[in-house]
């Protein structure tokens, strides 16, 4: 039986989780749900963590969705699939509530679940040969309303129901043309077009990308229950930063900021 892993390495502002089961796709296995949750934590609380960057292992796949060859044992039943659906969700849920900035970097297969991990991140970067599908229709698996509001309020209605009905494949520039992806780079120049992308970000001072975050996150709940003064106290610690003072500096003096995150 099938297990796979969930590597994080951190490489100074960069955090990289990396979705590992090359032989299956990386198809996500139960074991692979569980250790997402605590992947995604480590890589908040690293405080030299600026950006989590989500990939697959090897070069065929992102992610072809959940680990079907264990749904016999796992999902057999009603009793069993609800708690395996939870583990799901929480899984996902940790990575979409995160509180730094997450990018998903997508080679090949993009499918099923691993289509709903792409879409938990906040930015989505796709080689030119990546294909996207939610083939639940054509396995009989009932999507849930989470699921489906997460595509939703991603890419829009219209496009939910024909990628959810059609259980067809999409390609790399479809997918950027409904709003699954934000980029898509040539595959020879993947890897450092990624890097590139990210670097940019990583840039940038940490407690503004944190604020920006605090406030999309905010944005995504129900008007009744969003916390603008927290979105607001985040943004009045940016201005009574060193990072501020550091950034005005580094525009005088015409030069790159050195931000640290206080």
């Amino acid at each position: 039986m099938s297990s796979g892993d969930v590597g994080l390495t951190i490489e100074g502002p960069l955090a990289r989780i990396t979705l590992d089961q090359p032989a299956r796709h990386n198809a996500m296995s139960l074991a692979m749900w569980r250790r997402l949750p605590d992947r995604v934590e480590a890589a908040i609380n690293d405080p030299n963590v600026r950006v989590i960057l989500v990939t697959g292992a090897g070069e065929r796949a992102f992610c072809a969705g959940a680990d079907i060859s264990e749904f016999g044992t796992n999902r057999s039943g009603p009793e069993a699939a609800t708690a395996y659906d939870h583990i799901v969700d929480v899984g996902l849920e940790a990575l979409r509530g995160a509180a730094k900035p997450t990018v998903a970097a997508i080679k090949g297969i993009c499918f099923g679940g691993g289509l709903e991990i792409a879409l938990c991140c906040d930015l989505r970067l796709a080689s030119a040969s990546a294909r996207f599908r939610l083939p639940a229709a054509r396995l009989g698996l009932g999507y849930a309303h989470e699921n489906v509001s997460l595509l939703v309020d991603r890419i829009g209605p219209a496009a939910t129901a024909e990628i959810v009905f059609t259980a067809g494949i999409l390609g790399a520039e479809e997918g950027r043309s409904v709003g699954i992806v934000q980029r898509v780079f040539a595959d020879a120049t993947f890897a450092d077009d990624v890097e590139s992308y990210v670097a940019s970000i990583t840039a940038n001072a940490p407690l503004v990308l944190q604020a920006a975050k605090r406030s999309l996150l905010e944005l995504a709940k129900p008007l009744g229950q969003r916390d603008v003064g927290a979105v607001a106290a985040a943004v009045a610690a940016c201005v009574a930063s060193q990072d501020y003072n550091e950034g005005q500096a580094a525009f005088r003096e015409r030069r790159e900021p050195r931000f640290r995150g206080r």
